[in-house]
């Protein structure tokens, strides 16, 4: 493990910590919230009437496994993901592995707390077949370049070898707090996004950056939230709206080091948008 928790026992404090450096800052919020056009306590009240059950665990973690995959250029579609997960069918192993690895996991994620070593293994599960043993959940050393899995062009640039893991220990430096932290609904939603959006931006691991960061979000919003957050279909949602969900990750900038979080409210907006459908 490259980074332990103990690496994040510093002497500045969250609400110490200036503006500026912070990566989830709640600068925006004012503009995040004149924007939002989601009644967000009426949809968590209509998500609460769900029952929670294993089925339908097992069907909306599914949909949100499949559609993660399908974003990062898997091929099965949505349909034979859900036969083959809940009524057993077979397939190939090639269409069925990686997303199998996710799905291990987000069943890791439901049962445990979200800490640093927790989502460190959480990435180990989710790369069995995607990365070497050696480069699962351990922060990359290289340079990294982001591409865009359907026309192949350049995204932007993650954070530097050399920065990249002082940027990812600040990071969950800060996540680490806002999980104790008490939040508004609006704020957990917000946060969430946010985490999402920067983690993607440093992109820390060698590979799998994106399935998990929609995990971290996901995660983020059930240790909130309870464990119904499970059946937010935001996964689904960025999957059906990909042009925009690509298109608001690049606005907010090409280089890391000149990155403009002015630019993310279009994206942090899709998360709560995500439960209108």
């Amino acid at each position: 493990m490259a980074i332990c928790q103990k690496n994040l026992k510093k002497l500045v404090t969250f609400e110490s910590m200036d503006s500026e450096n912070k990566k989830l800052t709640d600068q925006y919020f004012d503009v995040y919230i004149s924007l939002l056009e989601v009644d967000l306590a009426h949809a968590m009240e209509q998500l609460e009437q769900r029952e929670w059950t294993a089925e339908n665990f097992r069907f909306y973690t599914a949909v949100s496994v499949i559609s993660s995959s399908r974003i990062e250029g898997e091929t099965m579609e949505i349909d034979s993901y859900l036969k083959h997960k809940l009524q057993n069918i077979s397939y190939l192993p090639n269409l069925t592995e990686k997303p199998n690895d996710l799905y291990a996991a987000y069943e890791f994620a439901r049962d445990h707390k979200l800490t640093l070593s927790n989502f460190l293994e959480a990435h180990r599960i989710a790369t069995q077949h995607l990365l070497p043993e050696r480069l699962r959940g351990v922060v990359r050393t290289n340079h990294m370049i982001i591409l865009d899995h359907q026309t192949q062009q350049v995204q932007y640039e993650a954070a530097l070898a050399s920065v990249v893991k002082k940027e990812f220990e600040d990071f969950w430096l800060e996540v680490d707090t806002l999980i104790t932290k008490e939040l508004d609904l609006h704020h957990i939603f917000y946060y969430a996004a946010w985490m999402h959006l920067v983690f993607v931006k440093i992109h820390p691991f060698n590979d799998g950056n994106g399935r998990t960061a929609r995990l971290l979000e996901k995660w983020f919003l059930a240790t909130k939230l309870g464990e119904k957050a499970w059946y937010i279909p935001s996964e689904n949602y960025y999957y059906h709206q990909l042009a925009s969900y690509y298109q608001h990750l690049a606005s907010v900038g090409l280089f890391y080091e000149t990155l403009q979080y002015e630019k993310a409210i279009p994206f942090l907006l899709m998360l709560p948008n995500s439960l209108n459908r």
